[in-house]
């Protein structure tokens, strides 16, 4: 090698092996390249600290721009606004722009109703995603370590959790990612002072009334001791075996949910046929059947229906709100031993229904259970014989033809509600359903309310609040769906008729 370039490479600063190591996972887990503006979400602690200067470290060879992001949490008062200063001095003297932005946690968390923690995470993810709709930063890498993950495994555990909670923190989650998820937390410390770098110290990661200290400073160091001491990289592993076979039970479940859900105006339903098949004297099975795109009955596993329930729920929530496991085990109880009519309240402001044979998934207003009543009403005048009156009522297209009776009848009105023009006294009204609505419908022997009629047609209670009625001089002469009151409808006697049908409207 000639002598100046052996005098340029001893010139260079040496690369620490830590740097050598995350620039490859960079690079090849999460595709980093040359150009990108990667943010460095910074709190001031040790870990924070060290993803900093490694990627200082590496940003020429790698071609990146390095940023600092700090949210100030205004939780510390003082010692809040030093670990700001001392980031926003950091990064001045690595030439590093700065981002920063401050932000009420104590407030924010009693207006979303959740602990001090999970606010304060939910705001610097909100200024992380902030940043990057901006167009301002790439990324945002944050500095979550093998001893976090190791931690939230436990933490996870001992709370109660299922296959996903055993995924632990996820190495990308939307703009964000984590690359020193494989690096323990001391080798962070050594390569700072190595680099004789301090750092700040949050004295809450030491208050150990708190859960997740607990297991930081007690239980992880005991069971490192006395059972095994790689049990941080064993749980590490746990995590990502775990997240790698949720990955794979969520693509089956969005498929059975994409086969058998079908979306509507009111929320999302699943027909109880299609998602469940109970025992005799309508236990649940040990599994469910579900109707596959080709019409066949395919098994199950209950685990798999409670994954639909979870990404139902998901889908429709507005709110934020935490669905537990009892919640879902209330829904699966609903669907096998629940009656027609019977409501669920989930958290997240959502509803699940059970209408006759179906579950409907929807999310609800604050303080109410039903989406507001759509009212209408309009006076019709009906047309001459031989014409028809087209009106667009209630989202819906109604058609009032007259027609000539008998001879233009029976063959063309076969199986539709037919009410004879001559006893239709006014005002003749078009509206919406309404508490109380009674008739006769040709062929039954009582007057019933439209509610109990309704019913029995399988309509929600939702729907009956919208449901089209026509009304003659203050009496229902019919409902959509039903057929004309008994006193209302067509005889041999009739000379003209008015048929109702409701159109595509396309």
């Amino acid at each position: 090698m000639p002598v100046k370039k052996q005098q340029e490479k001893a010139a260079q600063p040496r690369r620490s092996a830590l740097a050598e190591a995350l620039r490859d996972v960079l690079r090849k887990r999460f595709g980093v390249t040359a150009g990108a503006r990667v943010g460095i979400g910074v709190s001031g602690g040790a870990d924070s600290v060290a993803l900093l200067w490694l990627l200082v470290e590496l940003r020429e060879e790698m071609g990146i721009v390095p940023c600092a992001v700090h949210l100030n949490h205004r939780l510390r008062g003082k010692a809040a606004d030093a670990d700001e200063k001392f980031v926003a001095k950091l990064a001045a003297e690595h030439g590093l722009e700065f981002f920063v932005a401050r932000e009420n946690v104590a407030a924010l968390a009693k207006r979303q109703k959740c602990n001090m923690e999970d606010a304060a995470r939910r705001a610097r993810y909100a200024y992380f995603e902030r940043l990057v709709k901006e167009g301002r930063l790439a990324r945002v890498a944050v500095a979550h370590t093998a001893d976090d993950q190791a931690e939230t495994v436990v933490a996870h555990i001992l709370r109660g959790t299922g296959i996903a909670g055993l995924g632990g923190i996820h190495p990308v989650a939307g703009t964000v990612f984590r690359p020193l998820l494989g690096v323990r937390r001391a080798e962070l410390r050594a390569y700072l002072r190595d680099k004789r770098q301090t750092w700040r110290e949050d004295a809450t990661n030491r208050d150990v009334t708190r859960t997740r200290a607990r297991i930081r400073a007690q239980l992880l160091p005991v069971l490192e001791r006395r059972f095994n001491p790689a049990v941080v990289e064993h749980l590490c592993q746990l995590a990502e075996l775990a997240r790698e076979d949720n990955a794979h039970l969520e693509e089956e479940t969005e498929r059975r949910i994409q086969a058998v859900c079908r979306q509507s105006a009111g929320g999302i339903s699943i027909s109880l046929i299609e998602f469940m098949s109970p025992e005799k004297q309508g236990l649940l099975k040990a599994v469910t059947r579900v109707a596959s795109t080709t019409g066949a009955q395919a098994g199950v596993p209950v685990p798999l229906a409670r994954r639909m329930i979870r990404q139902l729920v998901k889908r429709v929530k507005w709110q934020t709100g935490e669905l537990g496991a009892r919640h879902v085990e209330a829904v699966l109880h609903l669907a096998a031993k629940g009656h027609s009519g019977q409501i669920l309240q989930l958290p997240g402001r959502v509803e699940v229904r059970r209408e006759r044979e179906a579950l409907l998934f929807r999310a609800v207003e604050e303080g109410k259970r039903s989406k507001p009543k759509k009212e209408f009403s309009t006076e019709v005048r009906l047309p001459a014989i031989g014409q028809a009156l087209r009106l667009d009522a209630l989202s819906r297209i109604l058609c009032l033809r007259v027609i000539d009776w008998p001879g233009e009848g029976r063959e063309t009105t076969k199986g539709r509600a037919v009410l004879d023009r001559e006893r239709l006294g006014v005002p003749l009204v078009l509206r919406h359903w309404r508490a109380g609505d009674a008739m006769r419908p040709a062929g039954h022997r009582k007057h019933h309310t439209l509610a109990r009629l309704l019913n029995e047609l399988g309509r929600a209670r939702w729907e009956k609040e919208s449901w089209p009625v026509l009304e003659s001089a203050g009496k229902v002469v019919w409902a959509l769906g039903l057929p004309a009151a008994e006193e209302f409808a067509v005889t041999e006697g009739s000379r003209t008729g008015v048929v109702i049908t409701e159109e595509s409207g396309t």
